[in-house]
């Protein structure tokens, strides 16, 4: 039987490429658990955005966050998020296969492929990863989607997304976006409000919170709706 010997030196890279593998999965797992009970100082995304920002010279471009507890936020606000985005949160397992399945069927029948991304997939890009599309970002936010919803609840993944979501230029979380849409604290924001917030996120570039335009209004509205539908904030997990 022929037998080929790998090179030492090739057989050490091999040996530091494993390594350095089981390195980073060991520091995902570490701050998706230290992440469960720390609020986020920073985001990837929101770094990436700054950076951005900077590098085109964009000077007067303001980061705003500011952390608000679960406790602190009104109840309007995270079932607006889960009405607006992704109405099966409660009970799927951090992807929704219907979702996707229907995407890629609208696809198939000549559609643009629009996004099936649930808020745990969110959560997972926003904190560890970048905007754009590929294949290898998009596996990240798979290991990260099932890291983040094997180690944290429900409604820890809920509180993370309403607090690191962009609803505006710059305009990260609940606590930034009430102070500067409607200068108010997130424990008195109303339905409507709450509404609109939710109404920006597919895209906080173009859809405005501050200027709505008759889509963003009509998208309120139904988010509205879909709140009712749903029986309100006793949708949401305990």
């Amino acid at each position: 039987m022929l037998r080929f010997a790998v090179p030492s030196p090739l057989r050490r890279l091999l040996r530091l490429a494993l390594l350095a593998f089981v390195a980073w999965l060991a520091l995902g797992v570490l701050a998706v658990v230290v992440l469960r009970f720390v609020p986020p100082p920073l985001t990837a995304v929101m770094a990436a955005d700054w950076l951005g920002a900077r590098l085109e010279g964009e000077r007067d471009f303001t980061l705003r966050y500011r952390w608000t507890p679960w406790d602190r936020v009104a109840n309007s606000v995270p079932i607006a998020l889960v009405a607006a985005e992704d109405q099966r949160f409660p009970s799927h397992p951090g992807f929704d296969f219907d979702a996707i399945q229907r995407a890629l069927a609208a696809a198939d029948d000549g559609e643009r492929l629009r996004g099936a991304s649930t808020i745990s997939q969110q959560v997972a890009k926003n904190l560890f990863l970048w905007n754009g599309r590929s294949f290898v970002r998009k596996g990240l936010e798979a290991w990260f989607t099932v890291l983040i919803e094997t180690l944290w609840p429900k409604r820890r993944i809920l509180e993370v997304y309403l607090n690191i979501a962009e609803f505006g230029d710059g305009i990260y979380g609940v606590g930034a976006a009430s102070a500067v849409f409607f200068h108010t604290t997130p424990d008195r924001l109303d339905a409507r409000q709450a509404a609109l917030l939710a109404a920006a996120l597919p895209n906080p570039a173009r859809l405005r919170v501050d200027r709505p335009s008759p889509y963003v209004l009509r998208r309120a509205a139904w988010i509205e709706r879909q709140v009712g539908q749903l029986g309100g904030a006793a949708y949401l997990p305990r």
